[in-house]
């Protein structure tokens, strides 16, 4: 945590330096010009975390406690110049908000904790200012991972945040619901698919519903695509959907839940696909590497239950070896994909 920490202070330093450089210049000979010199300006963030939120239980905890830990290394580090004031924001309403403040001429952040999915929306309402020119002269520049920077850049090509972590999807697993290892093809899954339905097992659960403006597409629906080599474009931007590989990939979907393969909540929104991974009623979950901060309690397959109500559940199950991790299904030829969240300031 200390060492992630430090690194983000370091980041925070380069957005402040950035910020530093298009702030007026004080008139010379202005009668505050000397106070202004040394006055500390708040440095103002707006996360999806709170830092004044204690609670063990909460969804957030990891982020909430991220920050409470490194305001005060930044505040330290900058003591008499910069006081961070982070404003948490909802998850789901922040972009917006950002975008309505922008528009209305209202009061904004120096810096905003972002996705990549939101770089698109930022672009078409001018909310983000081009980095390019200044990320592309600093030292690190070179060290950063070209896709994240990619998903960083709108459509013009310019860089509008900068990439600070990746997530990528995954498979979480329950061993014993797949004693011999969790299939490779889709034939192999299908297979096992059936035989945990003789039992009333599930094999999966997934985001199938529509809510949060079709963010389950970027999930397992983009997975499975990818996986079978599908595209969702020519490359020069232009919509390509109904190719053979992303129709195999529909179609796998769609096998899997007419024969009762994945519960019918996985479509229910509101996160309750998750609900049958708990309980180990289905055996596999495709979802984000970060979904283990909200995927608790757990009860594994061999009655081992896992209550702390927090992110420590799942790494606790996967310290056992109740949880596996592996990758989605592929056809012979193909490798597995995924879709990669870009976390960018």
């Amino acid at each position: 945590m200390k060492r992630f920490s430090t690194w983000t202070v370091l980041v925070l330093l380069l957005a402040v330096t950035l910020s530093g450089c298009a702030m007026p210049a004080p008139t010379p000979g202005a009668e505050s010009g000397s106070q202004d010199a040394t006055e500390i300006k708040d440095f103002v963030t707006w996360y999806q975390y709170d830092q004044n939120n204690e609670d063990p239980a909460s969804d957030e905890r990891v982020g909430n406690e991220y920050l409470r830990d490194t305001v005060p290394l930044f505040n330290e580090a900058f003591a008499g110049k910069w006081n961070w004031v982070n404003q948490p924001k909802a998850w789901d309403q922040m972009a917006a908000e950002l975008v309505a403040a922008v528009q209305a001429g209202g009061d904004v952040p120096d810096l905003f904790h972002t996705g990549s999915s939101n770089v698109t929306l930022f672009y078409k309402n001018g909310v983000m200012q081009d980095l390019t020119e200044w990320a592309s002269a600093q030292s690190w520049y070179a060290d950063l991972d070209s896709h994240a920077l990619e998903a960083c850049k709108g459509p013009d090509g310019a860089l509008y945040c900068i990439p600070v972590a990746q997530q990528p999807q995954l498979v979480y697993v329950w061993k014993d619901r797949f004693p011999d290892g969790f299939p490779k093809t889709p034939d192999e899954f299908l297979a096992a698919a059936a035989s945990l339905k003789e039992q009333g097992l599930y094999a999966i659960t997934f985001f199938g519903s529509t809510a949060f403006d079709g963010e389950g597409l970027t999930r397992a629906v983009w997975t499975a695509l990818s996986s079978f080599g599908g595209v969702l474009d020519d490359g020069e931007g232009n919509m390509t959907l109904n190719t053979p590989e992303n129709v195999a990939a529909v179609e796998f979907l769609r096998t899997i839940v007419q024969n009762g393969y994945a519960p019918e909540i996985i479509f229910a929104g509101n996160w309750q696909e998750e609900e049958a991974f708990k309980d180990a009623s289905a055996g596999s979950f495709p979802t984000g590497l970060f979904g283990y901060r909200y995927v608790n309690p757990l009860t594994a397959p061999n009655g081992t239950e896992y209550t702390k109500g927090n992110e420590e559940d799942m790494l606790d199950a996967i310290t056992a070896g109740d949880v596996i991790l592996a990758p989605f299904v592929a056809p012979e030829g193909e490798t597995p994909g995924c879709g990669t969240a870009v976390s960018g300031f």
